[in-house]
């Protein structure tokens, strides 16, 4: 999909050479890549401490880990 965008020159080359990137259009694809990431932290910062967690939960329990009784053959 073809879009036009009126970006500043001069951003876009210091990003560029910042970020490694060889072309505008990688600057703004690993710009946008960047931006969603840090989106999806935060909403995942907003989930801190609204989760409930019990004190007596083993994981390894749950998953049956441990000691395989083949291990002693």
């Amino acid at each position: 999909m073809a879009t036009n965008l009126a970006l500043d020159d001069a951003l876009i080359e210091e990003a560029r050479q910042l970020g490694g990137q060889r072309t505008k259009k990688d600057v703004v694809t690993q710009a946008l890549l960047e931006y969603v990431q840090r989106r999806k932290q935060l909403k995942l910062l907003d989930l801190f401490g609204s989760v409930d967690f019990e004190d007596e939960f083993d994981a390894k329990v749950q998953r049956g880990v441990g000691r395989s009784p083949l291990a002693e053959l």
